[in-house]
C-alpha cells in the first residue's frame, strides 16, 4: 500500500510539476536580473517553493533592501499558508508523528494543497512526500533553467507560458465543485470577490497574499456557518440512535 501511495502521489504531482516549470522558468529570468546564480536560485526555489512570494523576494534583492525587509516581506506575501496549513492538520489522522505532519507542511504549496485537500480519509504522508519532491524540483529546475537562459529570451515570452499554471489549477478545483454545491458556491464567490478586491481603492493597497487571508476567512466562515459539514463523529452518532 506504501508503494501504490507513491506512486500515486508521483502520477498526480507529475502535471503540477509540469506547470511550475514553465513558471519557474519566467521566475528564474527575475531572479537572473537580481543576481542570482543558477544554484542560487534553485536553491531558494527548493526552500521557498512560492511563485508570488519568490518575485517579491528577488524584486527585493534587486532593490537592495535590509534582510529584516526580505523577512517580513516574504512572511506577508506566504502566510495564506498558515491558513492552508490549518485546514490540512484536520485530516491528518491522529496517531500520525509530528515529523511528518511538519514535512508536508514544509512542502505545501496552493496546488499541492488542492490535491491533498480534494483526496479522500487521511493524508498518507508517503503520497503526499511523492506528490511533493516532484513538484518542486521541476520548480527548482525551472528557476535554474530561467537564470540560464535570461540572457537571450525576452521576458514576456516566457510570462506568457505561466498561463498553464492557472488551467491546472483549475483542473484540481473544478471536479470536487462539480460534486457539492457548497464548494461550487465558495468557488464562484471567491472569484468574483477576488475581482472585488482588485479594484476597490480602499482595498488595492492590499497585498496579494494578506487579500487571500482577508477572503479566505470571509468565504470559509460564512460557508461554515451556512452549510456546515457534518463530524463522522456526529453522523455515526446519529446512525445509531
Amino acid at each position: 500500500m506504501k508503494n501504490n501511495a507513491i506512486a500515486e502521489g508521483f502520477r498526480d504531482g507529475f502535471p503540477i510539476a509540469l506547470g511550475y516549470f514553465t513558471v519557474a522558468f519566467s521566475l528564474g529570468i527575475v531572479a537572473k536580473q537580481a543576481g542570482l546564480s543558477p544554484f542560487q536560485g534553485f536553491f531558494a526555489s527548493f526552500m521557498n517553493k512560492a511563485s508570488a512570494g519568490e518575485f517579491a523576494l528577488y524584486n527585493a534583492i534587486q532593490a537592495n533592501v535590509s534582510y529584516v525587509e526580505v523577512a517580513i516581506i516574504s512572511l506577508v506575501v506566504n502566510a495564506r499558508y498558515l491558513l492552508m496549513s490549518c485546514a490540512l492538520s484536520q485530516k491528518f489522522a491522529s496517531n500520525t508523528p509530528f515529523i511528518h505532519r511538519l514535512g508536508v507542511a514544509f512542502g505545501l504549496t496552493d496546488e499541492i494543497f488542492g490535491i491533498l485537500i480534494a483526496r479522500n480519509g487521511s493524508i498518507n504522508p508517503a503520497y503526499s512526500y511523492s506528490a511533493i519532491l516532484i513538484a518542486t524540483l521541476l520548480w527548482s529546475t525551472g528557476t535554474a533553467c530561467g537564470i540560464l537562459a535570461g540572457t537571450f529570451l525576452p521576458i514576456n515570452i516566457v510570462s506568457a507560458l505561466s498561463v498553464a499554471l492557472y488551467g491546472m489549477f483549475l483542473a484540481i478545483i473544478i471536479p470536487p465543485a462539480k460534486k457539492n454545491k457548497a464548494i461550487m458556491i465558495c468557488v464562484i464567490a471567491s472569484f468574483i470577490l477576488s475581482y472585488v478586491f482588485s479594484v476597490l481603492p480602499s482595498v488595492t493597497k492590499i497585498s496579494s497574499g494578506n487579500k487571500t487571508i482577508i477572503l479566505t476567512i470571509i468565504i470559509s466562515a460564512i460557508a461554515a456557518i451556512i452549510k456546515p459539514i457534518e463530524s463522522e463523529e456526529a453522523s455515526s452518532g446519529d446512525k445509531n440512535a
